[in-house]
């Protein structure tokens, strides 16, 4: 069974840090994408970014281009996301996903098949 484990989160402040890391385990991965979601409080689910596993095809929102970089190490299946210059409208509940097939990446949430359980990103101002 496919697990995606999420790190990273925390606290800070306007203009700080942070990086995500997520590892995915239980399956056999050779062509897929992984991509980070966030959820704040009362809004829906939106898109952050994605990359395939090869690391060569990625994809950011446009509220985070500049700010958020999006890697891979396709040897450990791990996605990780560096998010500088954060932001207070950056707070929300990040969520790795999974999409365990081919090497478009998608930014519907529908397209993604496993998800971890996620870890909260507080900025404060």
């Amino acid at each position: 069974q496919v697990q995606l484990v999420e790190s990273g989160g925390g606290l800070v402040q306007a203009g700080g840090s942070l990086r995500l890391s997520c590892a995915a385990s239980g399956g056999t991965f050779n062509v897929y994408v992984m991509a980070w979601f966030r959820q704040a409080p009362g809004k829906e689910r939106e898109f952050v970014a994605a990359i395939s596993g090869s690391g060569v095809a990625t994809n950011l929102a446009s509220s985070v281009k500049g700010r958020f970089t999006i890697s891979m190490d396709n040897a450990k299946n791990t996605v990780s996301l560096q998010m500088n210059s954060l932001k207070p409208e950056d707070t929300a509940v990040y969520y790795c996903a999974l999409q365990p097939f081919g090497t478009v990446v998608q930014t519907s949430p529908h397209r993604y098949a496993n998800w971890g359980q996620g870890t909260q990103v507080t900025v404060s101002s």
